[in-house]
């Protein structure tokens, strides 16, 4: 397995649930992480958890804001990550008609515009270099359709389309992309989740995966040789 002692990443979303796990797991690996999120106080909590990390403060569906964090990230290492986590989003159910445009607006911004910026922001300064490793957490809303999730399976279909198209234009050049699509997973994503149907089961009853398991996964992609490239891999409660 390959050593990711000595790397540098980004994770975005990394104040709390999966974020805030993988974050962990690559500092437990001997990265040094730059954690990206909007709550100072939550992010400065993480981060102290994470010997050598990076807090940084940054409104991901805000385009001058992620301008502005990953000019200090690039200056800070001297350049690009050698792993970009691609993890913040959001997710709430609703049916088409009962979506407002806000809100699909929203969702959109959140778990599909955004990644995009960040790897637009560091992409180029990677094929440089001829090296880099962009995951990219999916979810298992980017292939199967569920009601209910029209702006939030939009969105991830398209972060899904991003990863394939990325995965053609990077053969060869050193750079690697992986989509980790998870199934539910046990977070506080979950809190605010109000279910149309009053017969559906809740999600807190539902076997559900927990954020380790992904973390496990991210590294697992991560840890391949140089000459192997993990496409996709796709997480479901045993």
């Amino acid at each position: 397995m390959k050593s990711l002692d000595g790397c540098s990443a980004v994770v975005t979303g990394a104040s709390r649930g999966i974020g805030a796990r993988i974050a962990t797991a690559l500092g437990e690996e001997g990265v040094r992480v730059v954690l990206i999120a909007r709550t100072e106080k939550r992010l400065a909590e993480q981060a102290a958890n994470i010997p050598g990390s990076i807090a940084v403060i940054a409104d991901v569906t805000d385009p001058e804001s992620v301008e502005r964090a990953t000019s200090r990230i690039s200056s800070e290492l001297n350049g690009a990550p050698d792993i970009l986590v691609n993890n913040a989003g959001i997710f709430s159910i609703a049916s088409v008609e009962e979506t407002t445009v806000e809100q699909f607006s929203q969702l959109l911004n959140t778990n599909l515009v955004a990644p995009f910026l960040f790897v637009r922001a560091f992409l180029a300064d990677m094929k440089k270099h001829g090296r880099g490793h962009i995951i990219t957490i999916g979810s298992v809303a980017d292939r199967t359709i569920f009601g209910g999730n029209a702006a939030y399976s939009a969105a991830k279909f398209g972060l899904r389309a991003v990863h394939e198209v990325l995965r053609t234009e990077l053969r060869g050049t050193g750079v690697r992309a992986s989509l980790i699509s998870p199934a539910s997973t046990d977070t506080d994503i979950w809190n605010d989740v109000t279910l149309s149907d009053p017969g559906e089961k809740p999600p807190a009853k539902r076997p559900m995966l927990q954020p380790d398991d992904v973390a496990r996964a991210v590294i697992y992609a991560l840890t391949q040789p140089d000459s192997v490239n993990v496409d996709e891999l796709r997480l479901s409660h045993s």
